[in-house]
């Protein structure tokens, strides 16, 4: 019997294992494998899935991550619907490391990724909105109940990396109006739109981008030793959501491509 699951958590920047008594499946995709093999498990009477996107020992680099792969095995799992927690930094001074966001918006300032599994036929998927709402309700309500604050709202700002900002770009970013800044979110999010999956963000400020704070500068280092300190409560909040979230869709994610001649079969 093929293996099945109908949420995913895709783990970030020292996320890499969530489920107790996993057993791990590789999953081949027409875009090559995934990051990692994809662990399923039951949590609170689900089946759930769990892929690091960087792979276990972080060999993807951002800008090397194989996408359009990673969301198109999670679909042919079965998969629809999809939590993402990550890392960032804050644009605001408020927004110091172990802060939670769920944000509501992105803005892509990425350049050369693949984003669209489309490059056929003309499909066009709406993304004014790129997180699921009940995803991110189903997030806060799960922060709330660990007594996590969560800040509800928020722009991602998602860069290419794999280098950390100027102090310029964090200040423009910052003028902009965004809140946190990363570099994965982009395109993940807009290929589980193309996919009319559900995908919600949750983020973890691991520090202060280098224009918010006079002499504050980033480091990889010190992005893993404030995520590390902070897994136990995001996978706490994560494991809540997941058994939290309706057996039934009712979001406008899953028909995002209704009216839309799609150019070939999704899994």
């Amino acid at each position: 019997m093929s293996p099945t699951a109908d949420i995913a958590v895709i783990g970030g920047s020292g996320l890499y294992a969530l489920l107790d008594g996993a057993t791990a499946h590789e999953v081949r995709t027409p875009y090559g494998p995934a990051s990692d093999p994809v662990t399923i498990a039951e949590v609170g009477g689900r089946r759930v899935a769990f892929l690091p996107r960087h792979g276990r020992d972080h060999r993807h680099p951002p800008h090397l991550i194989p996408y359009r792969a990673n969301l198109w095995a999670l679909r042919s799992l079965g998969v629809r619907q999809v939590l993402a927690p990550c890392a960032v930094g804050g644009l605001r001074p408020e927004l110091g490391p172990g802060t939670f966001v769920v944000p509501d918006q992105l803005v892509d300032r990425t350049a050369g990724r693949t984003q669209t599994y489309y490059d056929q036929g003309a499909v066009h998927v709406s993304f004014a909105d790129p997180y699921c709402p009940v995803g991110r309700r189903t997030l806060l309500a799960a922060a709330a109940g660990r007594d996590v604050a969560a800040v509800d709202g928020g722009t991602v700002v998602v860069v290419e990396g794999p280098r950390f900002s100027t102090r310029a770009e964090s200040r423009w970013y910052a003028s902009m109006g965004g809140t946190v800044v990363n570099m994965t979110g982009h395109p993940e999010a807009v290929l589980a739109r193309e996919l009319a999956l559900c995908y919600t963000s949750i983020a973890l400020v691991t520090d202060l981008d280098a224009g918010v704070t006079a002499g504050e500068s980033v480091t990889q280092a010190e992005v893993f030793r404030v995520f590390a300190e902070n897994t136990d409560r995001l996978r706490g909040v994560l494991l809540d959501a997941v058994a939290a979230l309706p057996a039934e869709r009712d979001c406008p994610c899953g028909h995002a491509l209704d009216g839309i001649k799609l150019p070939f079969p999704l899994p």
